[in-house]
């Protein structure tokens, strides 16, 4: 094992080492037992190294005048507070201000700082020297780092990273490094509207009702490890034939030495044991980074399902003309998502979704993973992540508790040229890395039109979300692709530019949610929604796109008619779902999951994961099946 020592994570290691796949059982009890060993970084992808976690205290000062660049607080810099890393940038200036209640209203600056000592580095002879990385699983929306007072840039070449829902790291050069080294972040944040912020507050949608604090700046893991000079980055996308048992693994190369090499996958079962697939592809490679296609075919190789979540383990190698290796792993399935005609396929055979809107907040991970369960338990088969970037570990919990995942871009809150730049690459930050999991199945471009305002008189905004539309069936056919969820879907010479056909419906009355299902089905247009559900060319609906109730309920809003109780409520969607399924409808999702905010139509406690509703109230298997 190369790296440097820390007992604690060898010994994790070894656990895994020993039972590679332990846990995978498809009992929860069972997958609860081993989630912390499946992954303990907030990644998908391993790899058989030593880390050392840089959470905790770190040195912490609010920059109110944004001085700290002109003034080099790099370089040297006298702290006035301490916070705890991870946390938002709002804990700390609650903390900072003695706990008080004012919030920022535009720009927000804050510096944190700690030392680490030189980790122990083993070499080995004759192979390239290992690299110290520095990763944050995520962090921003503007982050700038420095080592012992010099600018780091990270291994996309970034001097400020941009961003605030995933990865990113960076290479540490050894000439920089001391035994004992001092590590400086600064992070900006500011309300603009044309930056993805999801229902985060802006200059244009203030807090209250459905838009929330801000909860940005240090907010998740930030950790040290050691990687080859020349390997395969924590990074694997998906696509799998299932009629085949052909997978697609597009892979990331990172080669310092250019030279000769070969990729080996090795495909195991889910024990980790009985080998089910290898091959070898070799190649010549240049310094720099490098994405590459590689395929093979897994015979006898079970489908993942809601039912069955089969997973299979991956290990990839890096090996050079020397012989020395360096390896990755990661589970994945083999799943197909079709939306065919009136209904969504999952391997070829139609699948009613089960809905329900999920809006994590600032739960953590452990209460993240009560809530996922208790959504299983509620009959649920698919779970919609509202516009928000979440620890990307509930993946990993969602692929062995067979789960189906609808994630949504973080949108801006404004439409212009500016903020369509700023979604894209949201869009692509995140497929790098949630491409590996069987459990994603729907993405969502943008949500009732926010940061797409003119959509429905804006040729441009129109053409901008059809060609990530278009370049998602090409690039990514492993997902469903929704152009903007609730109403005003395009239309282009007749043709839907969504896979599904998306409605937000909200009614407390039970008569009018009967007569607006048929309406719909019936194809009319206008008067369902808030807005007419299709735009720009003539579309004429024949029941030829899958139909998703893509939100519904809301009956803990007084606003809405809701009931007073929960047994009330209960009763109340136990109604409106049976009209659900005596129509020709594909799936719906039901709103929603737990409290957040002014939002009080939560089924599941947010602290305890406990339901306020019988189990099973949202499946469709308490309904005669119309497929």
């Amino acid at each position: 094992m190369n790296g440097f020592i820390l007992a604690v994570h060898q010994q994790t290691y070894q656990f895994m080492a020993d039972h590679p796949n332990y846990g995978l059982s498809k009992a929860l009890q069972e997958s609860e037992i081993s989630e912390e060993f499946i992954n303990p970084l907030p990644r998908a992808v391993l790899r058989p190294n030593t880390f050392m976690i840089l959470n905790g205290e770190w040195r912490f000062s609010l920059d109110i005048k944004n001085v700290g660049l002109q003034e080099g607080w790099h370089l040297g810099h006298e702290y006035d507070d301490v916070t705890n890393w991870p946390g938002s940038i709002e804990q700390h200036l609650a903390a900072a201000r003695g706990n008080k209640s004012d919030t920022w209203r535009d720009n927000v600056v804050g510096w944190y700082e700690r030392d680490f000592e030189l980790p122990e580095m083993i070499k080995v002879p004759g192979k390239p020297a290992d690299i110290l990385q520095l990763s944050f699983g995520a962090c921003g929306y503007e982050t700038q780092v420095w080592l012992n007072g010099i600018a780091l840039k990270t291994i996309e070449g970034q001097l400020i990273h941009v961003g605030e829902y995933t990865s990113f790291s960076y290479e540490l050069d050894e000439m920089i490094l001391r035994p004992l080294n001092r590590l400086t972040v600064r992070i900006a944040d500011t309300m603009d509207a044309d930056i993805p912020r999801g229902k985060q507050e802006s200059h244009i949608y203030k807090r209250g009702g459905i838009w929330y604090q801000t909860y940005t700046g240090a907010v998740r893991d930030v950790w040290l490890e050691t990687v080859e000079r020349n390997r395969l980055r924590s990074r694997i996308g998906v696509v799998s034939i299932v009629e085949d048992n052909l997978v697609r693994f597009n892979i990331t190369i990172r080669i310092h030495d250019p030279g000769l090499y070969t990729i080996r996958l090795n495909v195991y079962d889910k024990k980790g044991k009985e080998l089910m697939a290898t091959s070898d592809f070799p190649l010549r490679l240049e310094v720099g980074q490098k994405n590459q296609r590689l395929v093979l075919a897994i015979p006898d190789a079970l489908h993942w399902s809601v039912e069955e979540p089969q997973l299979y383990l991956l290990k990839a190698q890096l090996i050079d003309s020397a012989g020395f290796v360096a390896e990755i792993e990661t589970h994945f399935g083999l799943r197909k998502i079709e939306a065919r005609g009136r209904h969504v396929y999952l391997n070829n055979k139609p699948l009613y979704l089960d809905g329900i809107l999920y809006q994590p907040g600032e739960a953590t991970y452990e209460e993240i993973k009560k809530h996922m369960y208790a959504m299983k338990k509620l009959g649920c088969n698919l779970v919609r992540i509202h516009i928000a970037g979440v620890d990307p570990r509930i993946y990993i919990l969602a692929d062995r508790l067979g789960l189906l995942l609808w994630v949504e871009i973080p949108s801006p809150h404004r439409s212009n040229v500016k903020s369509r730049q700023n979604h894209k690459e949201e869009l692509f930050r995140m497929l790098s890395l949630i491409g590996t999991h069987p459990s994603v199945v729907i993405w969502s471009l943008y949500n009732e039109d926010w940061g797409a305002q003119d959509i429905a008189t804006n040729p441009e905004t129109r053409q901008y979300i059809m060609d990530m539309y278009h370049y998602m069936q090409i690039a990514q056919p492993q997902f469903l692709v929704v152009d903007n969820d609730g109403w005003h879907h395009i239309s282009y010479e007749g043709r839907l530019k969504t896979d599904l056909l998306t409605v937000h419906l909200y009614t407390p009355d039970i008569e009018k949610w009967k007569s607006s299902l048929d309406q719909l089905l019936q194809g009319e247009n206008v008067g369902i929604a808030a807005f007419p559900l299709v735009i720009g060319d003539p579309f004429f609906f024949k029941q030829q796109n899958p139909v998703i109730i893509s939100e519904w309920g809301g009956f803990g809003f007084v606003d809405y008619g809701g009931p007073h109780d929960a047994n009330d409520r209960a009763e109340k969607i136990t109604r409106y779902k049976e009209e659900l399924r005596k129509r020709n409808i594909a799936g719906d999702v039901y709103t929603q999951a737990t409290n957040i905010e002014d939002e009080k139509n939560g089924l599941i406690d947010a602290v305890t994961g406990e339901l306020k509703v019988p189990e099973g109230l949202l499946s469709s298997g308490k309904y005669k099946t119309s497929l």
